[in-house]
């Protein structure tokens, strides 16, 4: 099994990358966050996951062993294939998604695509008790403004952390209600601007 790969990313397509070693391509999967980091000619570091399908061979690349283990966990649930499991990944942080499953949020699993009420419920069924609670996370959702999540997913896919996200979001203007105009100014105190 393939447990890691350093290279150099030779190309860009949707979704995945060519990682040239040793004289060999290798198409990658990866999640969106491992997308938008990836530049042409640049050295690359990527923990992998081989799935093997009876007429196919796929690779699957994280940035980190979070995400690859939570890759993983998401392989176990029922109905939950490698692509659904990927877009989850491309979706949430795996900060968020440790949040939104360990409350329960079945309505932030929904606006994951590809994924509808049942899945969603699965989803926490299946992986409430593997998760656990992210580390500080006493945020409320259902005290929090309708597109709170969004920001805050936003903000971790752009590689903050949980809990500077939520910092972020509480010097959210009250007048701000577009989701670009909510993610600009909490952008806007992360950058002490």
């Amino acid at each position: 099994m393939i447990a890691s790969l350093h290279g150099t990313v030779q190309s860009l397509q949707e979704g995945a990358l060519v990682v040239a070693l040793g004289g060999l391509g290798l198409r990658v999967l990866v999640p969106r966050g491992v997308l938008d980091a990836a530049r042409l000619g640049a050295t690359i570091d990527l923990y992998t996951h081989l799935h093997v399908r009876e007429n196919e061979l796929s690779l699957y690349g994280f940035g980190t062993q979070a995400e690859m283990d939570l890759f993983l966990m998401l392989l176990g649930v029922n109905g939950v294939g490698p692509k659904m499991a990927l877009a989850v990944i491309s979706t949430f942080s795996p900060e968020t998604l440790r949040g939104a499953v360990s409350r329960g949020d079945i309505a932030a699993l929904t606006r994951i695509p590809g994924i509808g009420r049942r899945t969603a419920e699965r989803l926490v069924l299946d992986l409430r008790d593997r998760v656990g609670t992210p580390p500080g996370d006493r945020w409320e959702l259902p005290a929090a403004r309708q597109g709170d999540l969004d920001v805050i997913s936003a903000l971790t896919a752009l590689g903050y952390s949980l809990n500077e996200a939520r910092d972020a979001l509480a010097t959210i203007p009250e007048g701000a209600e577009a989701l670009d105009e909510r993610i600009l100014a909490a952008l806007r105190s992360l950058g002490g601007s």
